[in-house]
């Protein structure tokens, strides 16, 4: 059923899998979705995976990485650190307007179990940290006042423009959010 490279079949298994939970949710992606999507088979699954719940944490593990770098790629092109803080908005109006926008992977599958505990919610708390500490790295770039207050206010202006943009489907939530920004730090 296999005869692809080692590495490239993790990376598939890992690729399907981030994509089913993205779509799907974490209880509604079984193993047996995933080997049908995958093309692999079961064994190859746990060839590199103990479990489930360490292919999820090891999808969702590779989404932080690649989405935060995302950002800041399109952050970067954008001169002046004022710019740059207003930009954070535009780059999420961009991900509002994709095809396959789900809302926040971190916080749909942290929605999923009630545990704080929980590696899920876990990880999606690394996440956010993340991004906080990136929007405070701009914050401080910029030479806002109290930039750690005002790196949480954006973050959650962020947030909130994601959860509208999914729940009303509302791509201008990002202007808005933006708009609130410009406000907030006198830009």
């Amino acid at each position: 059923m296999n005869d692809m490279p080692p590495n490239e079949t993790r990376d598939i298994i890992l690729d399907v899998t981030e994509k089913l939970i993205y779509r799907h949710g974490i209880a509604a992606t079984g193993m047996d979705f995933l080997v049908k999507t995958a093309g692999v088979s079961r064994k190859s699954i746990y060839r590199y995976f103990a479990n489930k719940d360490e292919l999820v944490l090891a999808a969702l593990r590779r989404r932080d990485e690649r989405w935060l770098n995302w950002l800041r790629d399109e952050v970067e092109r954008v001169d002046g650190s004022g710019e740059r803080l207003l930009a954070l908005f535009g780059a999420l109006k961009t991900w509002f307007c994709s095809a396959d926008f789900r809302g926040c992977a971190f916080i749909n599958t942290s929605g999923e179990t009630g545990d704080p505990h929980d590696p899920v919610r876990l990880l999606a708390k690394t996440h956010k940290q993340k991004l906080f500490e990136y929007v405070l790295e701009l914050c401080q770039a910029h030479g806002t006042p109290e930039p750690e207050r005002q790196a949480a206010h954006l973050l959650i202006r962020s947030d909130g423009a994601i959860t509208v943009a999914l729940v009303m489907g509302d791509s201008t939530a990002a202007d808005n959010a933006q708009c609130m920004a410009q406000t907030l730090l006198g830009l």
